[in-house]
């Protein structure tokens, strides 16, 4: 006749078996199986087991004679089972995915896709999502080729993480070509069951250029909307930020390369007021200038879905804007270093011009 392992815990195996019995976080099956080790350690026989814990009798058998052969761990994880063997090839949908591109297209389908290795559609969208792939989305990008990339990058990187004392540090663009949009037909409004709806056409009533200086301690912004972006304009925006900051405070300026920035009647004005200091950031490295992520924000709060009949309607509604952000602003924080941010341009470039290579040969 069989005889049940019997099963003896020691002092912190029963205390650990408890615990998992107890515990609300681990899975019911695992709380379970503690259950049967708690209670065939008290002398019960498995059909008792199987009645207290409203399973068969043959189940509780089972646990008790792995927790008896190999301990905790034989029960926290299923013996792997039988069945048909696995005949989706992850790792040729991956490697086609990221090595390949179909006949007469860009990027893969899940139905090209699964057509060309001979499984589901859904089956190349599981192995696409355990391996984080979209095909279908792509990503802009630009490497900057500035060979003084390293000077400028440590030195506006340093002003966002190492501010002057006694200075104010601005970030400073012009969002050119702002579109005042009328759409042809009023839109509908949201409602339960049904997005907010405008139509894809649109009346052009003009434009205007946003400048602003975003100022990186406080987050608050000077601004102005001017018709034209020239190096006119761009001192006109000069003067009016040399009005509205304190005068004993030094002005360092984060701006771009555009010509207008640096143009020879631009640089007579900067020589009359020495408090102004200009930092360039390295060509096709935008993203260095915070002002950029309020215009970002401006953009998808404001601007992309407006309707604005005339140029001056649109100004208010920048200008409204403004002074809404600046009653309560906040300033973005700088958290990236510039050796990190080094050290991924210089991963990007290697991979470019291997790239290269391998397209020239």
């Amino acid at each position: 006749m069989r005889v049940a392992p019997r099963i003896e815990l020691t002092e912190s195996e029963r205390r650990e078996l408890e615990r998992l019995a107890r515990s609300n976080t681990v899975s019911v099956r695992l709380a379970r199986r503690a259950r049967i080790v708690l209670l065939a350690a008290e002398g019960k026989e498995n059909g008792e087991i199987g009645h207290l814990l409203g399973i068969g009798r043959i189940q509780a058998g089972r646990w008790r004679d792995r927790y008896a052969q190999g301990g905790r761990v034989t029960i926290e994880r299923d013996r792997p089972r039988g069945g048909r063997p696995r005949t989706v090839d992850a790792d040729r949908i991956v490697h086609l995915t990221t090595q390949s591109k179909p006949e007469g297209a860009t990027h893969w389908s899940t139905r090209t896709l699964a057509a060309k290795v001979g499984v589901s559609d859904s089956s190349v969208l599981r192995v696409w999502h355990r391996h984080g792939l979209k095909p279908h989305l792509v990503e802009t990008f630009k490497v900057s080729r500035d060979p003084r990339f390293v000077e400028k990058l440590e030195d506006i990187v340093g002003l966002y993480l190492n501010p002057p004392e006694h200075a104010l540090v601005l970030c400073c663009d012009e969002k050119s070509q702002v579109q005042a949009l009328d759409r042809t037909q009023p839109g509908l409004p949201l409602k339960k069951g049904r997005a907010a709806t405008m139509t894809h056409d649109y009346k052009r009533h003009g434009t205007t250029t946003l400048f602003a200086a975003l100022n990186t301690l406080d987050g608050s912004v000077i601004s102005c909307c001017q018709n034209r972006h020239r190096h006119e304009e761009w001192m006109n925006f000069l003067r009016r930020v040399d009005r509205k900051t304190p005068k004993e405070k030094e002005l360092h300026l984060i701006c771009d390369n555009y010509g207008t920035h640096k143009h020879p009647e631009v640089q007579k004005w900067l020589a009359r007021h020495p408090r102004f200091h200009m930092h360039f950031t390295p060509t096709s490295a935008s993203w260095l200038n915070m002002v950029e992520r309020f215009f970002r924000s401006l953009t998808t709060d404001r601007l992309r879905r407006g309707v604005f009949r005339s140029v001056p309607e649109l100004t208010a509604a920048i200008e409204e804007y403004v002074r809404l952000h600046n009653e309560n602003p906040k300033p973005f924080i700088w958290t990236a270093k510039a050796a990190d941010i080094l050290q991924k341009v210089i991963r990007a470039n290697r991979r470019l011009s291997s790239k290269q290579n391998e397209a020239l040969h």
